[in-house]
């Protein structure tokens, strides 16, 4: 009996002094990791855009350093004909006009499409510029017909900023009531003053080649460039004067051999869209949510791009269901 009772209170006794003892910390395998991104990604964007990704990705890589870029720069409509005519593969389509994407993507390459930044239009320049010391908002036109100076745009069929500088010209001569304002300003600038892309433009005016250039106020910021303000009612950026914009319009290349597409003025709006054919899809969707969200509109508001608050999407439904609480 006593040996019974003995080992009876040695189990008693064993109990109590591991049921006091601390509990073991969980080994790092029990331990539940924080999800983490990896991978590459591709996006096709609009030139004006490219200062503004710089920011962007170095800030995502930042949090997430196994990710990496690869960005190609061109103007809006030549990156979407990558995707819908060459048949190339991007995770991301980042657009200066988001009716780009409306009209060569949608829908055969692309489902859904966010509106999330603008911008307007300036002339930019430099010292180097002939009469840089008269140019202002007022005598420009005036100013770029004088005999010897050299003022150049973007392709219109490669780049919305060539069309919204035509679309420029021709409010330009309802607003200002100068009879044929639009025809002197397209007979002063002939083909060779007409780049791809309008950041093209950048390297001529620094080098003195070109006196002024037709640009977006963003690209001019982030370049140190000086620019002439134009007018609210010409210079594309005023919801409140959509109307007055919209008597403007021009003809570019549409997506088959010989047609074209119709681009009426409006206000200048920026769209993003990750194609049918993203190769990785859900890092492209983690991205996106990055542009939309409160860090990356701080980029493009810092880089002169004001950030649409918030972002617009016509067809809300057919974004994926982790963006669509970002937008209205």
């Amino acid at each position: 009996m006593k040996k019974r009772t003995f080992w009876t209170l040695l189990v008693f006794v064993l109990a109590l002094i591991v049921g006091c003892s601390p509990a073991q910390p969980p080994s790092p395998t029990d331990v539940p990791q924080e999800p983490t991104l990896a991978g590459k990604l591709v996006i096709f964007h609009a030139g004006s855009l490219t200062v503004p990704l710089e920011e962007l990705t170095a800030a995502f890589q930042a949090q997430y350093p196994d990710v990496t870029f690869e960005t190609e720069a061109s103007g809006s409509r030549s990156a979407a004909r990558k995707i819908s005519e060459l048949g190339r593969e991007a995770d991301i389509m980042m657009s200066a006009d988001y009716t780009v994407i409306d009209n060569l993507l949608i829908p055969d390459f692309a489902d859904w499409n966010v509106q999330f930044a603008r911008n307007r239009m300036v002339i930019a320049y430099t010292d180097q510029a002939q009469y840089a010391n008269e140019i202002n908002g007022d005598n420009w036109y005036e100013i770029l017909t004088r005999e010897g100076v050299i003022y150049g745009h973007s392709d219109p069929d490669a780049d919305p900023c060539g069309y919204r500088t035509l679309l420029v010209w021709q409010l330009a001569e309802a607003h200002y009531g100068v009879s044929g304002l639009n025809g002197t300003l397209k007979e002063h600038c002939p083909p060779e003053n007409v780049r791809p892309k309008s950041v093209e433009l950048i390297a001529l005016l620094e080098s003195g080649d070109m006196d002024y250039a037709f640009e977006y106020r963003s690209v001019a910021v982030q370049h140190g460039l000086k620019f002439v303000e134009l007018p609210d009612e010409i210079n594309l950026s005023m919801v409140e004067q959509a109307d007055f914009y919209s008597q403007a319009v021009v003809q570019v290349s549409g997506t088959e051999p010989g047609s074209t597409v119709t681009k009426t003025g409006k206000p200048i709006v920026y769209g993003v869209t990750i194609p049918k054919n993203a190769p990785s899809p859900e890092l492209a969707i983690e991205f996106v949510k990055f542009l939309l969200g409160p860090q990356g509109q701080a980029i493009m508001e810092a880089q002169g791009q004001p950030p649409i608050v918030p972002p617009v999407a016509d067809n809300k439904d057919a974004l994926p269901t982790a963006l669509q609480a970002l937008v209205k």
